[in-house]
């Protein structure tokens, strides 16, 4: 069945993305700038990382991100490690979020929303049960339910739960509260790792029906 939109969803959380994004890029646009010229002197070109991630509906688009690591590779030309290639000021701008900032493009662009579930990676397609699956029925996020209540801290099943409730309530009130949370989270550097990886661990399929 599918789900209904409420009158918040259909008519207003569009063009508040596209407010929201503009405003921020213009009023951001400084850091932007000097994020963008110290990637390139500390990590080289390019500065921005390009990954393929599902959107709506599972269609595949291109996410915009400040690198964070390194290219450096082992003697068979392997690249190295996460752990090894996320340097000191790449752990900054993680734990600041400040690597997130392009994201603001694909919200203008339409391929996310100011809040939503997390665009995940394009192999965790196949491993989703019809529960999980449902986090593609809206917009992937900047921030969601799940970043303010964990983020790569808590386990993929939670966070999946989180992403489905927010599906299923979405409303204004509701990504407001996300919005302020999230930038109460990114002054206090919360749930940025899990507990024991720099990033969170990769999903490998859940046991769980729902």
């Amino acid at each position: 069945m599918k789900r209904k939109k409420g009158f918040y969803e259909k008519f207003i959380k569009r063009p508040q993305d596209i407010i929201l994004s503009l405003t921020a890029l213009i009023l951001l646009s400084p850091i932007l700038i000097i994020v963008a010229i110290l990637v390139r002197t500390k990590l080289g070109s390019p500065v921005l990382f390009t990954q393929d991630r599902p959107g709506l509906n599972e269609k595949i688009f291109k996410m915009y991100k400040f690198r964070t690591m390194t290219d450096e590779r082992d003697e068979n030309g392997e690249l190295l490690p996460d752990s090894v290639r996320l340097t000191k000021f790449g752990k900054m701008l993680r734990s600041t979020s400040l690597d997130e900032l392009p994201e603001l493009f694909n919200i203008i662009r339409g391929d996310m929303s100011i809040v939503g579930p997390r665009p995940l990676l394009v192999q965790y397609l196949e491993l989703y049960n019809d529960h999980q699956k449902r986090r593609h029925e809206v917009r992937p996020g900047l921030s969601g339910h799940a970043q303010v209540n964990g983020r790569n801290a808590i386990s993929w099943e939670d966070k999946f739960r989180l992403d489905i409730e927010y599906v299923d309530n979405i409303s204004f009130v509701g990504d407001w509260k996300i919005i302020l949370l999230t930038i109460k989270k990114v002054f206090i550097r919360e749930g940025i790792n899990s507990d024991t990886s720099v990033t969170m661990e990769h999903f490998r399929g859940s046991t769980l029906e729902c």
